[in-house]
Order: C-alpha cells, then structure tokens, then sequence
C-alpha cells in the first residue's frame, strides 16, 4: 500500500497514541520499539502472532493478531506497512476517524527530528554498515538509537531508544523512503541498478540518490564508498554542491584509504591510511571483502561524529554480525550452515567470495532462493552467473512475496545460466525435496550458504536436522 507522506513531519514526542498495522515486520517493530522506549503509547497489530509480537507484548505493547478496524480506536496516528493492502479495516477506519495516518518513512523522520542522525543507504550493504557503526558507537559508550533492517547479534534487538544524540538509521531506496529523511550526515555505500518494478529505469533508480543529497544538513558530512562507480559519481556531485564528502575505499581518490586487507578463515584485516600517514589496523570478527568495505565506511562516519579512531576499532573489533548477514546457524554432519541476506547479483558474488574463505578444503554448497518475479525476469542470468561462484547448486522456486507468479520466470531461469557442471547444479521447485537435495551435495568439512531474501532462511535448522541424523 502506497501512503503519502505529510508536507508537515512532527516530532514523535507530538503523535500521541501512535497504531503501527503490521507492527511483526522488521522495520516497524523497531519503531514501536523505540517509541515506546520515548514513553508513547503504542499498540499494533499483524496478521499472524510471532516471535516478534511476543517480545513487544513483552515491552507492554498490546499487539493484536488480525485487522479490525476497533483496533484504532483512541490512537491518534496510525502507521502502516508497505505490506498492507487498501482496503485493510483498520486503515479504512483510521481514515473515517480522521486519524494522521502515515508510511513508514514518516515515522522513522519523526524520530530523527531532534537528533544527530546518520542515515545509512545504498543498493547493497546498508544493513551490515548500519549495524557496524550502531556497535562502533555502543563501544565507545554514545548510547545511540538505532533502526536496522534486520538484527544485531551483540544486542539481539533491531531496534533501540538510545539515551545519547545520536540516531543511526538504515535507510530505504526501494521506495523513495530515504526522500523524507533530513540527516546531518549519510552514509552511501553504492548505487547500483535494482527495484526496477518500481523505478522502471536505472535512471529514475538513481535520481534518487541524486535528490537524496539535498535532503542532508549543509553543514553535514556524506560518506562515499568510492570504489563502486555509481557512489563515486555522488560523490563527485556533492561536491558540486558544496557539500562535505569523505571518500571510503581502496581507490587513490580515498580519503579514507583500504591497504594490506589480509582474509583468513571468518576474520579479516586491513590497514587504514589517510594520504600518507596509517592510521592504524582494524581486524574484524567476519570474512569478505565487501564487510571491509562497510566497516571503513562506518568508520568514516564514527570519525564525523567526532568518535576516536582507536575506540571506533575497538567497536569494530567487538561486531559480531547481524541475522541474515553471513549468519552461522550451526554444525552439522562435519558440515557448517550459514544463512545470508543476498539476492542481487552483485551481493550474491559478494556473499560467496566472503563464504569462500570459510571453506578452506571442502566444498561450498549454496540453496538459493531467487526473490521477486520482476527481479528474476530482469536479473535471473546474472543470478545464474553469481551463482557460478560455488561449488554446488541447488535453487529453489522464486519467492513472489508481493508479486503475481509468471509461468515464464522461475528458478529454473537462475539455474541454466549458472556455469557448473550440469550434475553440480539442480533446480527444485519442491520445497520439502530441497533440503534432501542440498544435504546430498554436502559432505564433511564443506560449508552450506542459504540465500536470498525469502522464507529460505528457514531452511537452516531443517538442514541442520537431517545432517545431525546423517552423522548419527
């Protein structure tokens, strides 16, 4: 459901009883959570109960299971979920009663209001950015609110009321939602071509970005992972517009500077130099080139925030992951489970070069689970391709969420492009088969990486299972 956002944005302090309708999401359960930690009056409801509704109740949020448009009554501002329909009860009601309702974005500028906000964006990366600078600034004692789109291993928490100024923020491009934020600073990881359903160009995909510098402080800062071209091209701009631009990467337009990164097993290592003088290393508690990259980018932005740079290392240093970030979900068999968020062809390729390094003999098995059928129609070969960075294959039917099925794009789309051996890759439509098929492919001392952005994250423990009884 698209909801328009109010020419005029109050300070949460100024909503009143706030009603989030499908509060069990992960973005609007982390602004329930820190609104109710402001100390407003929240309520919410969902379609189904859930872990997530069961540790809001445990904050004293009512949550309710199911629409019904009494659920509004006494709220005076109602936030909705991208996820719910026109025609939902409450929504219809909350409109009768004249009630603000409004979109995520919304909300999230309303909690921004009256801080030191930083909101992290960009195509790939912004969860796993987002995460490390809210640790960095845990270390070094900022107490900061954060809103991440999935969840911090260190805190177990998406979302917090921190007592300190500052805000971390991920934000969102899919929808335009990073166009009603106005932070005094910004991280961009990088702009790459994706949620074409909704852009219909590469070119709309990227104004956004473009307009998304007008709506940062003047007297801010923007942080620039300048080894990706579509960032550097905003960072050129900023410049243009007199805005002040860090510049992240291994490149030599880096202010911020990568050099000696070292990979070995689930940690990495790198050097940080600005010109010529090192500032120092930073050893991370992940693998991958791409979770360098994030990490340098949330350092710039600890820096900005005026934060030291040894204390910020420490931060980095104590980051343990985030859920569906290169998560370990177990050992099994002799074979170690992750689980990551990848679904774009170029996180999919970041993904297997950073599982590769836990892979040090055997093999790396991976169960993707393409997302969206507009994403696959448009993306599905270069899926196959990214794919082609394992050992072993197997994908699954595509997840639609939101979308209409097409007899014409399925997974086996993704399947016939990747660029293995025919008998090294399966496509299996049939959920309950997949697991049998992944553990086929498996053997001890190889690693199995679930993939995508679905439901496929759930697979993790059923693999484990089938595993554990092949070892016993």
């Amino acid at each position: 459901m698209i909801i328009e956002v109010p020419d005029i944005i109050p300070p949460a302090e100024e909503l009143g009883s706030v009603h989030f309708v499908g509060v069990g999401g992960a973005a609007l359960s982390g602004l329930a959570r820190i609104m109710v930690g402001r100390g407003l009056s929240v309520s919410g409801s969902d379609i189904h109960d859930s872990a997530m509704l069961a540790s809001l109740r445990d904050l004293g949020i009512p949550c309710h299971v199911g629409h019904r448009a009494d659920q509004v009554e006494g709220a005076d501002t109602v936030v909705v979920s991208t996820a719910v329909r026109e025609d939902n009860a409450e929504v219809v009601r909350a409109g009768e009663l004249g009630l603000r309702v409004w979109p995520r974005s919304a909300a999230v500028q309303s909690l921004l209001l009256g801080r030191i906000a930083v909101v992290v964006t960009g195509t790939h990366g912004k969860t796993t950015t987002t995460s490390m600078l809210a640790t960095a600034l845990i270390s070094c004692g900022a107490e900061p609110s954060y809103a991440i789109g999935s969840t911090l291993n260190a805190t177990g928490l998406n979302a917090a009321a921190g007592s300190g100024s500052i805000f971390v923020a991920e934000g969102d491009e899919s929808d335009e939602a990073i166009l009603t934020y106005t932070p005094t600073g910004a991280v961009v990881t990088n702009v790459d071509a994706d949620h074409l359903d909704h852009f219909g160009t590469v070119e709309a995909y990227v104004a956004v970005f473009d307009a998304f510098l007008d709506r940062i402080d003047p007297g801010g800062f923007t942080v620039c992972c300048v080894d990706d071209p579509g960032a550097a091209r905003l960072a050129d701009l900023a410049d243009k517009r007199s805005l002040k631009v860090v510049r992240v990467g291994e490149s030599d337009q880096a202010d911020l500077q990568i050099r000696s990164a070292a990979f070995a097993g689930s940690t990495s290592a790198y050097e940080v130099w600005t010109g010529t003088r090192c500032l120092g290393t930073v050893t991370l508690q992940v693998p991958g080139a791409v979770y360098v990259m994030d990490s340098l980018a949330a350092l710039a932005a600890g820096l900005e925030l005026g934060y030291g740079f040894d204390e910020l290392v420490v931060g980095l240093a104590s980051f343990r992951g985030s859920g569906r970030r290169m998560e370990h979900k177990g050992r099994g068999g002799g074979v170690e489970v992750y689980d990551s968020y990848a679904h774009h062809p170029v996180e999919i390729a970041a993904d297997l070069q950073a599982a590769r390094a836990l892979v040090p003999a055997g093999k790396l098995v991976v169960c993707f689970q393409p997302h969206l059928v507009s994403r696959t129609r448009i993306f599905g070969e270069r899926m196959g391709v990214a794919l082609g960075g394992a050992d072993r294959v197997v994908v699954m039917e595509v997840y639609a969420a939101r979308e209409d099925r097409d007899p014409d794009v399925d997974g086996g789309l993704v399947a016939s492009a990747v660029p293995l051996p025919r008998d090294h890759v399966a496509y299996e439509p049939d959920r309950e088969a997949t697991v049998q098929r992944v553990v086929d492919f498996a053997k001890p001392g190889d690693v199995i990486l679930t993939l995508g952005a679905g439901d496929v994250t759930e697979l993790g423990a059923d693999i484990l299972a089938v595993l554990q009884v092949r070892d016993a």
